[in-house]
């Protein structure tokens, strides 16, 4: 027995040296596999330095792909996507139809399977709680159905008569379906006090991309679905940046430092509604694996005169490429004049990087909106590492004052062109969230975008180079560190 018990000891190193070898060696063949070169050497790292830990860690987090059933289901739906977008033939392309258009057109139809569609209208909403209203209202005239999709979702004295509108609308024979994120939705307060809500307004509520492992329902725990959506009847679509949530997302550091988040939504009527309503669909299909049949609903291209043209671009890790990403990127390549972001979480890779900074070298206008205060410190101290590199290009940063949370994601290029939707410009929204981005062209929707711009450079501070070089030493070191987590995806 003392034999056996010794030579156990002594093999125990053996054992422990050749476990620690094969698993970096297998992590140097595997982990590299079409990942960014600046990812797979971050996990490398990490798992040279603490092989056991590391390797775990890359199990629950270093794959950004969905299980296969959903990247099916992706494919199936893109069909259906194809045959529910109409008003192609609404599109004008008439003067001033840019002609670097075309072909970023073309781009996102093959990347999304989405068309650019013409004879729609849009209405933008600042104000968060008007914002709320109008899709309350909204609700209230549904005859047929309601679609609702939010990231997170509550019920709270914000949104109580929004749940009372679905009510109404349930009881009155409409169809109301309701999707919301799962982990999102465990880490809001008062999620089951959500749940119940929506139970007893006699809602259809399904959780998207539950981690239920005893279920089966399993995936990467940060793959979120990010999108915001709205649809009625078919005819009404509301899509932006707002979760259906109080301004404060009830939380007490939040409420304690006062901090209350400002959003952008815009309401769209209109052929592209179709397209908004085929992502709901899609995402519907894959936590339920019901097919919703199409409704065909009445709907009336607006007049030549006040129409405007829209693409929807999903994204997300059910897609192959990065649809957001390439969008972003060639509309900043594309720009002449000027390039003016809003993203919250302004977190970019190499290629948006050298986009932005390429644009302000060559002298266009470039700006950047963002906040002055924020709600994750990590991803709030990554955001700032940037900035000396942005600033050195040229890049205007505006700092909206605190202790607003701008929240809003748009962006505009040139005159001509914007993009609104759910998505940041940082990674996550690039990798792991599935998200909505709508493409507008029309000179007057970026000219009121403008004016939206206005109203936050008139409450915000502009940050200077000289200004952000004083920084705090330790600011700036916490600063570059949390940059580093951003690679790790």
């Amino acid at each position: 027995m003392d034999v056996v018990w010794l030579a156990t000891v002594a093999a125990y190193p053996i054992i422990v040296l050749v476990l620690d070898l094969v698993i970096r060696v297998l992590a140097v063949i595997y982990i590299p596999r079409n990942r960014r070169p600046q990812t797979a050497l971050a996990w490398l790292v990490l798992i040279f330095v603490v092989p056991v830990p590391g390797i775990l860690l890359f199990f629950l987090f270093g794959s950004r792909r969905l299980p296969r059933s959903r990247r099916r289901k992706q494919r199936e739906i893109n069909n259906y996507i194809l045959e529910t977008t109409d008003g192609m033939e609404n599109v004008k392309r008439d003067h001033p139809w840019p002609a670097w258009l075309e072909p970023i057109v073309e781009l996102n139809r093959k990347l999304g399977a989405m068309p650019l569609v013409g004879g729609n209208t849009a209405k933008m909403h600042t104000d968060y709680e008007e914002s709320i209203d109008a899709m309350t209202a909204a609700v209230h005239a549904a005859k047929k159905y309601v679609h609702v999709e939010f990231y997170i979702l509550s019920f709270d004295r914000t949104t109580v008569h929004f749940f009372e509108a679905m009510r109404d609308a349930a009881q009155r024979g409409v169809i109301v379906r309701v999707l919301l994120d799962h982990v999102a939705g465990i880490r809001s307060v008062g999620y089951h006090r959500t749940m119940r809500a929506l139970k007893r307004v006699g809602a259809q509520a399904h959780v998207m991309l539950p981690v239920q492992p005893f279920k089966g329902k399993y995936q990467r725990l940060d793959l979120r679905n990010h999108r915001k959506i709205l649809v009625v009847d078919g005819t009404v679509a509301y899509t932006g940046s707002q979760n259906m949530i109080d301004p404060s997302y009830n939380k007490r550091s939040n409420i304690r430092r006062g901090l209350l988040w400002k959003d952008f939504m815009v309401r769209f009527e209109g052929p592209i509604v179709a397209g908004i309503n085929a992502l709901f669909i899609t995402d519907w299909y894959s936590e339920t694996d019901e097919l919703l049949l199409r409704e065909a609903p009445d709907v009336t291209a607006a007049a030549a005169d006040n129409s405007i043209d829209c693409q929807v671009v999903p994204s997300g890790p059910g897609f192959d490429g990065e649809n957001n990403l390439r969008l972003f990127n060639s509309l900043v390549y594309a720009a002449t004049e000027r390039v003016i972001i809003t993203s919250p979480y302004f977190v970019p890779d190499d290629s948006m990087l050298y986009a932005i900074t390429s644009a302000a070298q060559q002298g266009l206008d470039v700006q950047l909106f963002a906040s002055e205060i924020g709600d994750q410190p990590v991803v709030y101290h990554a955001q700032r590492s940037y900035y000396e590199a942005l600033l050195r290009a040229g890049v205007r940063i505006w700092l909206y004052r605190s202790p607003t949370v701008l929240h809003a994601k748009h962006f505009t290029i040139d005159d001509e062109v914007a993009v609104i939707g759910s998505s940041n410009m940082d990674m996550r929204s690039f990798s792991l969230n599935l998200e909505i981005s709508v493409m507008v062209r029309s000179r007057q929707f970026v000219k009121q975008l403008r004016e939206v711009e206005d109203s936050y450079r008139a409450n915000s501070r502009e940050v200077t180079l000289d200004e952000w070089m004083q920084r705090p030493r330790t600011t700036a070191v916490l600063d570059n560190l949390a940059r580093l987590t951003a690679t790790v995806q």
